[in-house]
């Protein structure tokens, strides 16, 4: 028997294929069109046939396929008529329609006064409101396109439209539903409260139910269009960046997981309800988690290794033409020429560069949430090289979970040590500078993609391959090196943060609106 976790993204899907000790057996992946222009459009018939298309690779290859699960991201929403055709193409969360809605709905929540009425949907929602949530969208639908609107018969979001698809079931996890924006977080089921003043019918949404929940086998049709058998369950796993905490191996408050990827996203968890004002202020989300009563949120940087990659291409062309002729990475070649410039002496071995760079290079995400904020470099001088540049963008990435971590220190945050997946838990100079930064042990994780592992997981729990959480990161979660922090680097660091977290509020006003050479993208945010 074999199991498979189906992750959905924004540009394409993937099915990872497991065995019965969860071993990786093979994946196939698909893409799909993204429209990004005035308004962030995707079809969701589209990701349907992309879904179909990979499920039918693997099944035509494994025939025991037995249990499948999935995961997708989130907020985008699809509206379907009785027939089960898709009225309109779906919004991504990066789409700037329903602002105005969003407005009314804080002013409605707070009769009249903005700030209470914020406050009162975090404390229902465990989300500081905007317009990137599908409620805000979907009052949008509402008013814009009453025909359409008039047709809908349900309301999904990717994740439970494809297990409606598969399966006929209509249900939806706890952790996808908090995107939504009309999901209460500590009830678990949709908010009459945000419903009524959105003025959308609870009907219309799938029915709540645990992460990790199977739905049911497949469908006659779905089975023939997919090559799966008949007798194969599909099981509503979790929202992408929960999924990702779950293959982490994060089950208790000890352990934060750092996705060191393209955003750089940090998720601790809360044994209960985090406390809502300190979440609201800081733009975070709390999310129900796979134990009872425990909650994650989502703390992120949008440059984390975009910008480090941004520094190799636009600053390093003598490095990277070096790198391409010996026939190794160029992120590599820049950390070896910062060790070795500690060893001649020109630099003092495990000390902060002396610069300072803010990395807003696509805007602020928590505590800020600032598209409008911008990138800075300080400290350069004609000794600079390309190498202290590359090492302190590093810094600049991890200067900033340290303030996403001190954003967090009311909310009952307790973390005692840092579990990294991406492509950056594979850099061990990048790893032992987070450990002495943070004062926290980083162990680094092999897998470079937590979520796809997180969902196999999942899946092989609800099929009863495996007995417990524990017994799933036995058999999935590998462990590769542990970096212990420092304590003497750790306090220079620290002295050379008192500076750092004071560079946001001094940059800020001397770029405000400056017109710039391309408009900032603003990011994908998670939040």
């Amino acid at each position: 028997m074999k199991i498979a976790g189906l992750d959905i993204g924004t540009t394409g899907c993937k099915l990872t294929v497991f065995d019965e000790e969860g071993k990786y057996t093979d994946k196939a992946y698909r893409d799909y069109p993204v429209h990004r222009g005035s308004v962030h459009e995707i079809d969701a018939g589209r990701i349907a046939d992309a879904v179909f298309a990979v499920i039918g690779e693997m099944a035509a290859k494994y025939h025991d396929i037995a249990w499948i699960g999935i995961t997708s991201f989130g907020e985008t929403a699809v509206l379907v008529d009785d027939s089960g055709e898709v009225l309109l193409p779906s919004m991504l969360y990066t789409d700037p329609r329903g602002k105005e809605e969003c407005e009314k709905l804080i002013l409605k929540s707070g009769a009249g006064d903005g700030d209470r009425g914020g406050r009162r949907i975090a404390r229902i929602t465990g989300l500081h409101p905007h317009e990137m949530y599908s409620l805000p969208k979907l009052m949008w639908i509402r008013d814009h396109e009453p025909a359409a609107w008039k047709r809908v018969k349900y309301v999904f979001l990717i994740e439970d439209y494809i297990v409606w698809k598969l399966t006929g079931v209509r249900q939806i996890d706890y952790s996808l539903a908090a995107r939504t924006m009309a999901f209460d977080i500590a009830s678990l089921d949709f908010s009459e409260e945000m419903l009524v003043n959105a003025g959308i019918d609870r009907s219309l949404f799938s029915e709540p139910v645990p992460i990790g929940t199977p739905a049911g086998r497949v469908l006659p049709g779905a089975a023939e269009r997919s090559g799966l058998r008949p007798e194969t369950v599909i099981v509503s796993c979790a929202h992408d960046q929960v999924a990702a905490a779950v293959g982490a191996g994060a089950f208790d408050t000890d352990i934060l997981v750092d996705g060191a990827g393209t955003v750089e996203c940090m998720t601790p968890v809360f044994a209960g309800l985090p406390d809502p004002d300190v979440m609201y202020d800081g733009y975070y989300s709390a999310v129900p988690y796979v134990i009872p009563g425990t909650y994650v949120c989502y703390a992120f940087s949008y440059t984390g290794g975009a910008l480090i990659q941004w520094c190799a291409e636009m600053l390093a062309g003598k490095e990277q033409a070096l790198a391409k002729e010996r026939g190794i990475p160029v992120y590599g070649l820049l950390e070896d020429e910062y060790r070795q410039m500690e060893d001649s002496g020109r630099r003092r071995a495990g000390s902060p560069t002396g610069l300072l760079v803010l990395p807003h290079f696509a805007g602020a995400a928590t505590p800020y949430m600032d598209t409008g904020s911008k990138g800075a470099i300080l400290g350069l001088t004609t000794e600079t090289t390309a190498a202290d540049i590359y090492r302190a963008c590093e810094e600049g990435v991890v200067y900033e979970m340290i303030l996403n971590r001190e954003h967090l220190a009311g909310s009952g945050l307790s973390c005692r040590k840092i579990h990294a997946t991406g492509g950056g838990a594979r850099s061990k100079v990048w790893m032992q500078m987070k450990a002495d930064m943070l004062g926290l042990p980083v162990t680094a994780l092999a897998t470079p993609d937590a979520g796809t592992v997180g969902c196999a997981m999942l899946t092989g729990i609800a099929s009863g391959i495996f007995r417990s959480f524990s017994d799933a990161a036995a058999h999935m979660v590998e462990e590769t090196e542990t970096y212990e922090p420092i304590p003497a680097r750790h306090e220079k660091y620290l002295q050379v943060y008192e500076q750092y977290r004071k560079v946001y509020a001094a940059v800020r006003p001397l770029m405000g609106d400056m017109p710039a050479g391309a408009p900032a993208d603003g990011g994908e945010s998670r939040g």
